[in-house]
């Protein structure tokens, strides 16, 4: 009979991905400091041992949530931006800045990404990662608004931290009110007075 072994690598990508899904769960639903590493490798189904072969310690555990959460907001923004095509890339960044508003109003996103991570990782290297993601998302947005001709052409990456800025005060304002669906409209209609500015 054949028996199907994983290999050492599967089962450390395994290990891995069940204990950065346990501290996803563990780290939206609480917050970093109320989670322990017992409680963390008890979700996992894993070894505090194999929690420490896997990161160095709970806040090396915290990037890795942190990537993983910024890493499918992007994707989920970039699906949506190529849905409304290079024909016009503003419209594609007021789509884009709507899915992240909507997003941002899930307490767990709220939690891991604009409450702890500026404060776990530190501000210059929240700021570092976050480049990495939705940034880098709105300068190629920019770029394309450029080529088509929808603004002048100029340095993009001074409108991409503004734009930033922008979202993540949004952000934060939609994720504290009472009703966020009213809220996420009207911040929704302010950046797109904002983003219709950009254009010639």
């Amino acid at each position: 009979m054949k028996v199907n072994r994983r290999t050492q690598a599967e089962r450390t990508a395994a290990t891995r991905a069940a204990l950065v899904a346990a501290g996803r769960t563990l780290f939206g639903n609480h917050g970093y400091a109320a989670v322990g590493t017992q409680s963390i490798v008890a979700e996992a189904g894993v070894t505090r041992g194999a929690l420490y072969h896997q990161f160095k310690d709970k806040q090396g555990l915290f990037a890795a949530v942190y990537d993983q959460v910024e890493q499918d907001i992007t994707a989920e923004i970039a699906t949506q931006v190529a849905q409304i095509g290079a024909s016009d890339p503003l419209g594609a960044l007021k789509a884009g800045s709507r899915v992240f508003l909507e997003r941002a109003t899930d307490p767990a996103v709220h939690q891991i990404t604009l409450v702890d991570a500026p404060a776990v990782l530190g501000w210059s290297e929240w700021r570092a990662r976050g480049e990495e993601f939705g940034f880098a998302l709105i300068e190629g947005i920019l770029l394309a608004a450029i080529a088509a001709g929808q603004i002048a052409d100029q340095p993009v990456r001074p409108i991409a931290h503004v734009a930033i800025g922008a979202l993540d005060e949004s952000a934060l304002y939609v994720a504290a009110a009472e009703d966020k669906a009213a809220a996420t409209e009207d911040v929704v209609a302010v950046l797109n007075r904002i983003i219709d500015s950009f254009a010639i």
